[in-house]
């Protein structure tokens, strides 16, 4: 097994048809495949063997893609990270995944370059068109080394926002079997669609989701380097893009452009969230703005990603996160481990195909994760009579006010429903009295004018009266990951919130 074998078999099938595009440059499959054959030679070159760590920097770009597969055909192990990052990241993520190769187009070479000198490590840093130049000479290895299922194919690193960083290892058959589902069950892809390229590669969710799945179904991903909604609406339009995925925050701007009707977006058949839950109220505008139906899916790194997933083929429940896809298993359990009855709260526990071998040399960390072959997500959910299931939230987002729960997620979602509120996040604010407040930070709609007394009676109106919250601050954005998701955790208050 290979997860690479994808590339050679559509190159095979239709060496012709678009793999990938940028703007208005086309990479064939047959092209794909003789230039991550290169990559694969030039590794082998650099004395690259099966099972070593090779780390990519890249943005979206064609040259992602070419790395990724050429590490994968020699029977490396790919370390996805982050453009953006500087130094002491640099140094962190080679030190700690052991790469001791790094091919980089980073925001900020000099950084590069400093973090993989102190990790004791060779960074090729190439300019936008370098990697022509750089595989140009390279030997053609046209054999591809045969993986065993629970080979490690990638490392992904986690968000740490309980720590540093851990590395996921997913394996061969992790990733294959996650995109063959996500691919064939879950989008219906087929050779003729054109997937949207915006959610970052070194991401888990762009990665299965989007490169991956396209490449299993012999599809073409157009990539967008940088999100840009103007320049996402100029691409659905000019490419004809089919299917559509991203996290909720890029489903909320492309609603904002004033424009936005002057494209033809009418090749759109599905779209695709995750990454958080997306707003109801926002499903709704985006499916009643591009005339297309939205799936939930739900996952983690740890996951492949997708774990679950709201079906084309069944009635779908805005909010919910669906059933678990094929082969995988899904539980909601209490403190104890205790399955937790139809309608209540308590931890969502997975495993099936789609969860990792473990943490990059961390036992105890995968010990504390995986137990009885379970993994704990730390995700608050429930599930219905039907057996869909609904995330309440994170265990870590939870706010107990004066000994009640309060589920952030049930409050966005009444925020969101504000004509004026274009984003919304809930947090728990520390009070003596009740140990937490309840606390929203929230984005409103160019154009727009709302007062946080508006908003805080607004929610107030229509929750019980410990779940509003007391302090509503109005601010310009909130702080987003690399994939656009909410950062909680770096959300500062105003020292005394409240009408702003």
């Amino acid at each position: 097994m290979n997860l690479a074998s994808n590339v050679v078999r559509n190159a095979s099938a239709h060496p012709d048809r678009a793999a990938l595009r940028l703007g208005d440059d086309i990479l064939s499959y047959h092209t794909l495949d003789q230039v991550s054959a290169r990559m694969a030679g030039l590794l082998r070159d650099r004395g690259v063997k099966p099972g070593d760590q090779v780390a990519i920097m890249l943005p979206n770009s064609p040259d992602f893609a070419i790395a990724y597969f050429g590490v994968l055909r020699v029977g490396g192990i790919v370390v996805p990270m982050n453009p953006l990052l500087k130094a002491r990241e640099v140094a962190y993520y080679l030190g700690d995944s052991g790469a001791r190769l790094l091919f980089a187009r980073p925001a900020f070479p000099d950084e590069v370059r400093t973090g993989a000198q102190q990790a004791e490590a060779d960074a090729v840093v190439v300019d936008p068109g370098g990697f022509d130049a750089l595989l140009a000479s390279a030997p053609l290895a046209e054999d591809m080394i045969e993986r065993r299922e629970d080979d490690t194919a990638v490392i992904l690193y986690t968000s740490g926002t309980t720590g540093e960083p851990k590395g996921a290892e997913l394996t061969h058959a992790n990733l294959t079997r996650n995109c063959d589902v996500v691919a064939a069950e879950l989008l219906h892809l087929t050779s003729d669609d054109v997937i949207f390229g915006g959610l970052p590669l070194f991401h888990a969710f762009g990665q299965s989701c989007t490169l991956n799945a396209a490449v299993a179904a012999g599809a073409c991903l157009t990539l967008l380097p940088r999100f840009d909604a103007d320049q996402a609406l100029q691409m659905l339009a000019e490419h004809g893009v089919t299917v559509f995925a991203g996290v909720p925050t890029i489903f909320s701007r492309l609603l904002q452009p004033a424009d936005r009707d002057t494209y033809d977006v009418s090749a759109l058949r599905l779209a695709v969230s995750g990454g958080a839950a997306i707003p109801v109220q926002v499903l709704r505008a985006f499916e009643a703005a591009f005339g297309c139906v939205v799936l939930e899916g739900y996952g983690l790194s740890e996951t492949s990603p997708v774990a679950s997933f709201s079906r084309l083929d069944a009635p779908r429940k805005p909010g919910s996160i669906g059933t678990p896809i094929h082969g995988v298993q899904m539980q909601v359990v209490d403190n104890s481990g205790n399955e937790v009855p139809q309608g209540e709260t308590g931890e969502i526990l997975i495993r099936g195909h789609n969860v990792m071998k473990g943490y990059w040399r961390r036992p105890q960390a995968t010990a504390a994760a995986i137990r009885n072959g379970w993994f704990h997500t730390g995700d608050l959910g429930r599930v219905d009579q039907d057996g869909d299931i609904w995330i309440v939230g994170r265990e870590t987002d939870l706010i107990i006010r004066g000994g009640y729960n309060v589920y952030p997620r049930e409050v966005e979602d009444v925020l969101y429903e504000h004509p004026a509120v274009a984003e919304a996040a809930v947090i728990g604010l520390p009070n003596p009295d009740l140990g937490e407040e309840v606390g929203a930070a929230v984005v409103l709609r160019p154009g727009a004018a709302a007062t946080a007394q508006e908003l805080r009676d607004y929610v107030k109106r229509q929750v019980a009266a410990y779940k509003y919250p007391r302090k509503v601050w109005i601010v310009d954005a909130l702080p987003k990951g690399s994939t656009g998701k909410i950062l909680k955790r770096e959300i500062v208050p105003p020292a005394e919130p409240g009408n702003r």
